[in-house]
């Protein structure tokens, strides 16, 4: 059964529609990082109300705290932090890549130090399919080597290979679930790489491709240039996920070459620092400018954040170091990005998608 009716397209960008058991997520889609079964500083009313479909949720933090078994007990992670929405989980493979100092990778898994209180423990594709089904989590994340950059092309090749071997074991470990599997395409900024990796993975034919190995320190036009091929070599009838990006002027450039879904802590932890996105750019609140300002941070935004405070009630909020400020901030900074992804969408259904990109990045940058 294909779980993604692809709607419209416009050149590369496209409208669809992803079906899960806890409902659909129209795309494109940003998905809010709920890394420990929270969105940091946003309850799960307040994140509905921002029209975000689903979450993405970690496998490796609620691994080791909570634990997966007790949120199993619980039914899974949707009823552990009362979200009834769709939850995609990564596999923990990320996590582990930026921990490598605490950490040893063989072709069974890996072995890494908890980040909490240093208990060892060892992760194969089979338990992070495990984890994931204790979590019932809607999408699932092949186990993965995150391709570090800079790589050389041997570094790059052997990563993948691992990779796909790993995603293997990962699909036969899913078997029998009722909820979705995606791969990871890896291969560093090498073309040759990435189309083996999506050949490789096509084969064993997902629910979805993941493009991960990148958001990892290459510079934009990097990360576009590898999109520009690796979505070339990917099935049209399944959804595309860029992990871990981004930046708004990022999420423009990738739904241009074809990509669905982003994810990202931008938004949470940039407003938690006092940051905020506009239309105009990002601000930050702590500038003295903002100290008597009765308007809204973004006057051209409605949202209830920019519905009810003024920018100089946000400025004290920063400057009293009171935590609603950066709750605010957090808030308003989903519903730029919720918006945003409504307003590519519908461009994209009125075919002007293109048009809505130019005047948006002129405005943004």
């Amino acid at each position: 059964m294909n779980n993604f009716d692809l709607i419209s397209s416009d050149n590369l960008a496209r409208r669809g529609v992803i079906k899960t058991l806890h409902g659909n997520i129209n795309t494109p889609a940003f998905m809010p990082v709920g890394t420990a079964a929270t969105v940091k500083a946003i309850t799960t009313p307040d994140l509905i109300n921002t029209r975000s479909e689903i979450l993405l949720g970690n496998t490796y933090h609620l691994m080791l705290r909570p634990g997966d078994e007790l949120i199993r007990e619980f039914g899974g992670l949707h009823d552990f932090m009362n979200w009834q929405l769709p939850i995609l989980t990564d596999s923990g493979g990320y996590q582990v890549y930026s921990l490598s100092k605490l950490r040893k990778l063989t072709d069974d898994g890996v072995e890494f130090k908890s980040h909490i209180d240093g208990k060892k423990f060892f992760v194969t594709p089979e338990r992070s399919i495990e984890i994931q089904k204790n979590l019932n989590s809607d999408i699932v994340m092949c186990f993965d080597e995150c391709t570090p950059f800079p790589a050389t092309y041997e570094q790059a090749k052997e990563s993948m290979l691992l990779s796909m071997r790993w995603a293997e074991r990962c699909k036969e470990a899913f078997s029998g679930s009722p909820n979705q599997l995606f791969g990871i395409v890896q291969g560093g900024t090498y073309s040759d790489l990435r189309e083996e990796s999506v050949k490789l993975l096509t084969n064993l034919d997902f629910n979805g491709y993941a493009v991960g190995g990148l958001a990892v320190g290459e510079p934009q036009n990097e990360m576009f240039k590898v999109l520009d091929y690796t979505c070339n070599f990917l099935p049209q009838n399944k959804p595309r996920y860029l992990m871990g990006v981004g930046k708004p002027d990022d999420i423009i450039g990738a739904v241009s070459r074809g990509i669905d879904m982003f994810d990202c802590v931008l938004p949470t932890r940039s407003g938690r620092n006092g940051q905020a996105f506009t239309k105009n750019g990002t601000i930050n609140i702590r500038n003295a400018k903002y100290k008597n300002l009765k308007t809204s941070i973004d006057p051209e935004s409605d949202n209830p954040v920019c519905n009810s405070y003024s920018a100089a009630y946000l400025h004290h909020l920063f400057n009293a170091k009171e935590m609603l400020g950066g709750m605010l901030l957090s808030l308003h900074n989903i519903y730029f990005y919720q918006n945003l992804m409504n307003e590519i969408r519908i461009s994209i259904e009125e075919k002007n998608f293109h048009d809505f990109a130019k005047k948006f990045l002129n405005k943004y940058n």
